[in-house]
């Protein structure tokens, strides 16, 4: 989602500027973090040209999908995030404007989408749980290296290594 300088200053001149798109962010999907898929985020909002600095004042609505906590089936999670985001013209940018995340304009064309992206990724929680009844039932119960035990199903299951020595203590339990 990109402006150019020279849009903003035209259409934001006696009033804010109105924008509404939907934009790709699947790139998320390849980061290492939990989200699954992710469909393209609805993005509406406002830009205020307020002298050296332009403000963005958005909303980015979409779903994702996340490992549920417990089963780690497919859980869509909906949101909707409201964000801020400064940009500033001014050539006297100081280190104090740096920590209120005001970011300076670098050429003619501003880049909302790795903010939007930026958004997305501090909003995701740090676990969802599936609210679905049967979700067992679609849970993975082994995978690589890991098998699901519970204590209805563990039997006394025998290394097939050590087989020979159960035949031997069978055979111990006879003499006696």
């Amino acid at each position: 989602m990109k402006f150019t300088i020279g849009q903003i200053k035209k259409n934001a001149y006696n009033k804010p500027f109105e924008f509404d798109d939907w934009v790709n962010v699947s790139e998320l999907e390849s980061m290492n973090n939990d989200i699954r898929t992710i469909d393209p985020v609805h993005v509406y909002g406002t830009v205020y040209d307020q002298g050296d600095e332009i403000i963005f004042s958005f909303t980015i609505e979409g779903e994702m999908i996340l490992p549920c906590a417990r089963t780690l089936v497919d859980v869509p999670y909906p949101f909707e995030i409201k964000a801020t985001e400064v940009f500033s013209e001014s050539i006297y940018y100081d280190d104090g404007e740096e920590e209120e995340e005001v970011h300076p304009i670098d050429g003619e064309v501003l880049d909302l989408t790795p903010l939007i992206k930026e958004n997305i990724l501090l909003e995701v929680p740090f676990r969802v749980f599936s609210n679905d009844e049967n979700v067992t039932s679609h849970a993975p119960t082994e995978g690589e290296g890991w098998e699901l035990v519970s204590e209805d199903s563990n039997e006394k299951k025998i290394d097939p290594r050590l087989k020979k020595l159960e035949s031997l203590l069978n055979n111990d339990e006879k003499e006696k």
